[in-house]
């Protein structure tokens, strides 16, 4: 009887742990790719966006040449069988709509706005994949490290100045990411609390130590004309920056942490050179 008891519960067992979570899962948005990757069990994930192989935007594009691909379009992500489809709250709706007609579960996340947000997403990842202790252990390792970057601010002033003259504020991932590196975030001066488009002309009177910025594309862009103003040219030329930002920013991920790390041996030089000019 004893041994009959063992076998039922070993069955019971095995049958709870199946159904832990999915086991074919495929993401569609490339911040749902890097969380899912992370925390995903060997041969749960199916598939990842094509975007996640984009050096440019994905900072584990290396790990995603491991995956298959998929374009977002619910035709060839049906064909894939999922059992749970992860998107993100911009990716295309008429493709998640589609295939929650077609019976397959689609979960959705909002990006990270903000530095608090990142643990939120690795614990809805965990609940959405069923690793929540593998969650929670991302999580704890994400907080000791970001305890361990913790500086006293010398509050050099900063820029950040992107395609457009697109500028982000304290109430914004990027903005978060520029003054936990201990610089002050010039849109706070200037009255941008989220993010929006800051005029060559406030930036120049602005006089920032430091202007961030990103690599322009390979190919013309009108949008990214500005980044080449002379005005712009010289001022990331005084601190010799202005290529800082990369694929570590895009997202709310604990990549945030190697972007916080880069800008802070910045903030370091930035400081240096400012004292030895006075």
């Amino acid at each position: 009887m004893r041994v009959w008891r063992c076998i039922l519960f070993a069955a019971l067992l095995g049958a709870t742990s199946g159904q832990a979570g999915p086991t074919r899962v495929v993401s569609m948005n490339l911040c749902t790719d890097q969380l899912a990757m992370m925390l995903a069990a060997p041969g749960q994930l199916a598939s990842v966006s094509y975007i996640a192989r984009d050096r440019r935007a994905s900072a584990m594009a290396d790990d995603a040449m491991a995956y298959p691909i998929n374009h977002g379009r619910a035709e060839e992500i049906y064909l894939l069988k999922p059992d749970l489809v992860i998107a993100g709250s911009f990716s295309t709706r008429a493709t998640t709509d589609m295939l929650r007609r077609l019976g397959v579960p689609v979960v959705v996340f909002e990006p990270g706005y903000a530095l608090d947000d990142v643990p939120a997403r690795i614990l809805q990842m965990g609940e959405a994949l069923g690793r929540q202790q593998a969650a929670r252990a991302l999580v704890a390792e994400f907080e000791t490290r970001m305890a361990s970057l913790a500086t006293q601010p010398t509050r050099r002033r900063a820029a950040l100045y992107s395609a457009n003259g697109y500028t982000s504020g304290q109430n914004s991932l990027a903005g978060q990411i520029l003054e936990a590196a201990g610089f002050a975030n010039i849109a706070a001066e200037l009255g941008y609390s989220h993010s929006g488009v800051l005029p060559l002309e406030l930036l120049a009177m602005a006089d920032p130590d430091v202007v961030i910025s990103s690599r322009p594309y390979a190919r013309a862009s009108r949008s990214e004309e500005i980044l080449a103003h002379p005005i712009v040219r010289d001022l990331t030329a005084r601190q010799n920056t202005g290529e800082m930002r990369d694929a570590d920013w895009v997202c709310g991920t604990p990549h945030i942490l190697r972007a916080i790390a880069k800008l802070q041996h910045l903030h370091i030089g930035a400081q240096a050179l400012s004292e030895g000019i006075q």
